[in-house]
Parts: structure tokens; C-alpha cells; sequence
């Protein structure tokens, strides 16, 4: 069974998307190079919202990347960074189309603490999914194939 966990993060201000780019393209290298990672990308939704997805092996292989390097010294600029942030965790299949995803996030879906929260971050309203550009996929490295 696959272990799946998905992140909507809102941007609270332009100015953090520089910080968070690079932030996002160093976590996104981490998760494809760290053990039990199957699958994964990073979806830009357009009014300064991100998804992520991803599909490990196992729960423990998912949260010793999450506790590690890159991922855990970039979370506490998330209260900051963002002024809404949710994240969800199930087994099944690997997800992989957004629509189902959003549904389980609107459904299933636990708020993050910000330190800016919009009255939609403190209602656990999500706007409906706009894609604005592709999904970059989030590679497997080559050390690890």
C-alpha cells in the first residue's frame, strides 16, 4: 500500500516567492533522492497557491524525509510564508490526478499553523483548483535508480 500526502500552501506576499522557489526546488531534489519515495510534483495553482503531492513506499520512509534536512530547516519559514497552509495523509494507490486530490483535501485536510491566517485558512475553506501551468514532476534521483 502506498503512503500519499499532498500540501496547499498560499503565498502571503509576492515578496516570499523568491525564498520559497529556491526553497521548493532544494525540498523537491531531497524527495527524490531520499529512500521510499515513488512519486511526486509540485503544482503552481496561480493567487500565490502551490500544491505538492507525493507517493511514498511507507509512512516512516515519508516522515524520515519530512524530519530531515532540507524539508524539516524550510518548515518554520512556512508560518511566515504563507497565510494558509494544509496538508493530508492517506494510503491507497499513488495519487496522481489533481482533482481527486483537492476533493481529499477539502475533505480530509488539516491546517498548518500561519502567522497571517485569511478567514478562508481559519474556516478550512479551499477555493476551487485553478490549474494555472503544468505540474513539474518531481524526479527520482539517478543514484537511487
Amino acid at each position: 500500500m502506498v503512503h500519499n500526502s499532498i500540501t496547499r500552501l498560499r503565498l502571503h506576499s509576492i515578496f516570499t516567492l523568491p525564498a520559497f522557489v529556491r526553497a521548493t526546488r532544494a525540498i523537491s531534489a531531497q524527495c527524490g533522492a531520499s529512500p521510499g519515495f515513488i512519486s511526486g510534483a509540485v503544482l503552481a495553482e496561480g493567487r500565490l497557491v502551490f500544491w505538492t503531492r507525493s507517493a511514498w513506499e511507507s509512512i516512516d520512509a515519508m516522515k524520515a524525509f519530512r524530519d530531515s534536512a532540507t524539508h524539516r530547516d524550510a518548515m518554520p519559514n512556512l508560518m511566515s510564508w504563507c497565510d494558509e497552509a494544509s496538508v493530508a495523509h492517506w494510503e491507497g494507490e499513488a495519487a496522481t490526478d489533481w482533482d481527486p486530490i483537492y476533493a481529499h483535501m477539502v475533505e480530509h485536510g488539516r491546517l498548518s499553523r500561519v502567522k497571517h491566517p485569511t478567514p478562508a485558512h481559519t474556516e478550512k475553506c479551499f477555493a476551487p483548483m485553478r490549474r494555472w501551468s503544468p505540474e513539474q514532476p518531481i524526479s527520482v534521483a539517478k543514484s537511487r535508480k
